[in-house]
């Protein structure tokens, strides 16, 4: 019997890797001579880098970088087992965690980082790059990164802009004759799972930068700062990118991703699965479990869980999901994929003593299911 493994992590207590891992102890206890594939999966956002190391048998590669206030922190990047596929988390050098509360300011915030890793990436002859943008702490339209990159932003007077969205406003040049050349040898994947323009109610500033520390008024200065950007790239590049469906994503980046990068954007489970392959895995197999640390009516939003499930439905082959929390909604996924959810926590505890004991839940949530399967195998026999 074979089964493929394809968890995504639960968060604040097991990664995509050690859930994988004890999936597949509990079902081997039960199946000793079981064919497991172990796949771990992410869909883009935070853990993607060692999903696809754990899944390609590839590594991880830390630098010094710029963090959004500016400060030289230590950033990373993962590359896959073949060594021509690097992996980037945004959240790893511009990302929201690495401001304290207290200090986060879109206004100034930068994604000056984010173009570093991109950088060191193509330095290490990386010309597939998968770039996962959520968890940002910027506004800046993701000219931050591009500036990393060799792009030009000028005021009036033919001065570079200092970083932040908020300097926006000043903007009045585009130069790009000194973008890294390399970037058009590259193909480029961002992973985006949001439709949010980049301004206006449903834009960059009114949506996502609250979560960042912007006030009302900030919103309202950042706003205006990405229309001028727009405006400024129609003028120069002959482009109109207030329309681009999730060229609001990551405070801007996903505008400057698709137009300065050339960037692909996709849903981030869907490149994820292509990168480690999973759908050559699904080949002869008779079962497939995935899961998170929730499930819920979110889950068919671009969550790892459903994407894995809309894949083996292709091949025929049922899916069982487990999560530690099953939450308001939960029943949907079944429209999508997921033949059956269970939770994996065994009895009531406090929150602290659920994520300690994720691993032995999962693993023995696991080993049940295995002894579920075995019962309906000997029914059908």
């Amino acid at each position: 019997m074979k089964i493929i493994i394809a968890p995504d992590s639960f968060k604040e207590s097991l990664s995509a890797e050690c859930a994988a891992m004890a999936i597949e102890d509990g079902f081997r206890a039960v199946f000793p001579e079981l064919e497991a594939v172990r796949l771990p999966v992410a869909d883009g956002g935070e853990g993607t880098v060692d999903a696809l190391i754990a899944a390609t048998g590839g590594h991880r590669i830390d630098i010094e970088v710029t963090d959004p206030q500016g400060h030289r922190v230590r950033g990373f990047y993962g590359v896959n087992g073949k060594g021509d596929c690097a992996v980037i988390e945004m959240a790893a050098a511009s990302g929201l965690m690495l401001v304290p509360a207290g200090q986060r300011d879109p206004l100034a915030a930068t994604s000056f980082g984010t173009g570093e890793l991109i950088r060191h990436a193509l330095d290490g002859g990386i010309r597939h790059i998968i770039l996962g943008i959520g968890g940002s702490a910027t506004v800046d339209g993701g000219i931050g990164m591009v500036q990393a990159l060799g792009g030009r932003f000028t005021d009036a007077q033919g001065i570079d802009l200092p970083w932040g969205g908020a300097a926006l406003a000043q903007l009045a040049a585009i130069d790009l004759s000194q973008l890294d050349p390399r970037l058009a040898q590259c193909r480029i994947e961002v992973a985006c799972d949001v439709e949010n323009p980049l301004t206006g109610p449903c834009g960059a500033a009114a949506v996502f930068g609250p979560q960042k520390g912007a006030s009302v008024q900030d919103v309202q200065v950042l706003d205006a700062a990405l229309a001028h950007l727009a405006a400024v790239i129609f003028r120069h590049l002959g482009v109109n990118v207030l329309e681009w469906p999730g060229g609001g994503a990551a405070g801007g980046m996903g505008v400057a991703a698709r137009l300065f990068l050339r960037g692909n954007m996709r849903s981030g489970i869907d490149i994820i699965m292509d990168a480690i392959g999973l759908d050559e895995a699904m080949q002869g197999a008779t079962l497939v479990i995935t899961g998170e640390g929730r499930l819920d009516q979110q889950t068919i939003n671009g969550k790892a869980p459903v994407g894995v499930a809309r894949l083996a439905q292709r091949y025929h082959v049922p899916v069982i999901g487990l999560a530690g929390i099953l939450g308001e909604g939960v029943e949907v996924v079944h429209q999508h994929g997921l033949e059956a959810v269970f939770s994996i926590l065994p009895r009531l505890a406090p929150l602290e003593t659920v994520l300690e004991q994720g691993e032995e839940n999962l693993r023995y949530a696991a080993q049940n299911l295995a002894r579920v399967y075995r019962l309906g195998m000997k029914a059908s026999s």
